[in-house]
C-alpha cells in the first residue's frame, strides 16, 4: 500500500519545517542573511543539511520565506499604529514615521537585513515588495491629506515614495552593523528630526504658517 501521511506526521512535518524557519530569522536577526547558511539553521535545529533541504528547495528560497514573515510583521505594526492614529493626515503619516523609525533604531541589525543588506535576486524581489507595501500605505494617507488640504498640492505616489527613501537613508548610518550604539536621547532626536524633514517636505500646515 502506498503512504499516506496521517495527521499526526503532517503536523511533526509542519513543526519540524516552522522550526527551520525560526532557527533562521534568529540567525538573520543576529548577525543578517549572510549568517543564515543551511549548516548553521540545520546546527540550530540539532539536524542534518539533508533534512533542510527536503523541506526548502534552496537556501535561496528558504530565506526570501524569512524575509517574507519578517517584512510581514512590520508591515501589520505599521498599518496598526496608523490605524490607531487618528483621523488627521499629519498624525497618520507621523505616526508611520515614529514606528517606521523607532523599530528600525531598536532592531538595527534586522533593520538592516530588511533594508541594506546584499541579498540574492530572489530575496531582493521580496525587499521590493516590502518597500511597495510602505508607499502604498504612505500613499492613501497624502491623498487623505491632499483632499483635506492638510498637504500642500503634489503627486501622492511620488512624494510617498520619497518620503520613505528619505526615512530609510537618514537611518543608514544609524542602524549599520558597524555603528555605535546610540543613546535613547540620541533615538528620540533621530526619529523628531526625520519627521520634521517629511513635515516640511509635505508642506504640513499648522496654526503659525508652515511646517
Amino acid at each position: 500500500m502506498p503512504y499516506r501521511p496521517t495527521a499526526l506526521t503532517r503536523k511533526n512535518a509542519e513543526d519540524k519545517r516552522d522550526g527551520f524557519l525560526r532557527a533562521a530569522r534568529g540567525l538573520v536577526a543576529t548577525d543578517g542573511f549572510k549568517a543564515a547558511t543551511v549548516a548553521a539553521i540545520a546546527a540550530r535545529c540539532q539536524a542534518s543539511v539533508g533534512s533542510v533541504y527536503s523541506y526548502f528547495d534552496s537556501r535561496d528560497r528558504l530565506l526570501a520565506e524569512v524575509f517574507r514573515s519578517a517584512a510581514s510583521h512590520e508591515i501589520d505594526l505599521i498599518r496598526a499604529a496608523v490605524s490607531d492614529a487618528g483621523q488627521q493626515a499629519s498624525e497618520r503619516i507621523g505616526e508611520l514615521i515614529r514606528i517606521f523609525s523607532g523599530r528600525a533604531l531598536h532592531g538595527r541589525r534586522m533593520a538592516w537585513a530588511l533594508l541594506f543588506e546584499p541579498v540574492s535576486p530572489v530575496v531582493e524581489a521580496e525587499r521590493l515588495v516590502y518597500r511597495s507595501s510602505y508607499t502604498d500605505i504612505g500613499e492613501q494617507i497624502i491623498r487623505d491629506g491632499l483632499a483635506s488640504g492638510t498637504f500642500v498640492p503634489q503627486d501622492a505616489r511620488l512624494a510617498s515614495s520619497a518620503v520613505m527613501g528619505a526615512v530609510s537613508e537618514a537611518l543608514v548610518g544609524w542602524i549599520r552593523p558597524d555603528s555605535p550604539e546610540p543613546s535613547e536621547g540620541e533615538l528620540e532626536n533621530v526619529i523628531e528630526g526625520i519627521r520634521d524633514f517629511c513635515f516640511r517636505a509635505l508642506g504640513v500646515a499648522y496654526a503659525g504658517g508652515w511646517r
